[in-house]
């Protein structure tokens, strides 16, 4: 990096950095610049003083407004690839789209040999180790690991063009009148042994009523920070 203001060239060292003295009055957190904490403090508040002179819309911070003038109005894509024909409204696109070329992967996993060209790709990457299952198909209950694969199941199994049989016990909508077995059979039959909740005493005859059930569990914010009002369940 280089620059002819000294201002800039400091502006700039502070991106290395680890020190984050501007520190937020509403939660712990703290940022490296005043700049950054002024934005987090907006993000609190809701204000947004950044605001589109062609539409109503407002944005918190100026990098915000300047990508929704691009998307929305101007069209511009001011980033364009030195090796291929590709422009993109967004720098962050443009890093991203250089590592089809360079083959950099800068996101490595820590527990095997997969690296991402993002962190998105990473992340995503994480859930084939952990086993979570985040996707949940809103037709049957299905879950998956990946979105594209909870995507590719709705296609297959509740598509616009493909036959439909609901279920007479719930909203559910199966393609096949042997998937719509399936589904009474897992679902709805009886079963002498309850299930039980592990979060609360709660018990239950049908493993449909006991999904619905977790569910109220899963949306519960069981852990409160003792600083400010943010709460989590993991």
């Amino acid at each position: 990096f280089t620059s002819a203001k000294l201002s800039s060239l400091r502006h700039h060292l502070k991106t290395h950095s680890d020190e984050k003295r501007h520190v937020c009055h509403l939660c712990p957190k703290s940022f490296r610049t005043a700049t950054l904490l002024h934005n987090h403090v907006n993000a609190h508040t809701g204000n947004k003083p950044h605001k589109c002179s062609e539409c109503d819309t407002a944005f918190v911070t100026r990098g915000e407004l300047a990508r929704h003038r691009r998307y929305k109005h101007t069209l511009e894509k001011p980033f364009k690839c030195t090796v291929c024909e590709y422009s993109s409204v967004e720098a962050s696109k443009m890093k991203r789209h250089v590592r089809s070329h360079t083959g950099e992967r800068p996101y490595p996993c820590h527990l095997c040999s997969y690296a991402g060209k993002d962190a998105y790709k990473l992340k995503r990457h994480m859930l084939t180790h952990t086993g979570e299952k985040r996707y949940e198909c809103y037709v049957c209950q299905a879950r998956f690991t990946q979105s594209g694969t909870m995507k590719i199941h709705m296609s297959q199994k509740h598509g616009e063009n493909v036959p439909k049989h609901q279920c007479p016990h719930c909203s559910t909508f199966l393609s096949r009148k042997s998937d719509l077995g399936v589904h009474l059979r897992n679902l709805h039959s009886y079963l002498e042994e309850a299930v039980k909740c592990r979060d609360c005493e709660a018990a239950f005859h049908e493993r449909y009523a006991f999904l619905q059930h977790r569910k109220a569990h899963r949306n519960e914010k069981k852990f409160r920070c003792a600083q400010c009002s943010c709460t989590c369940d993991q």
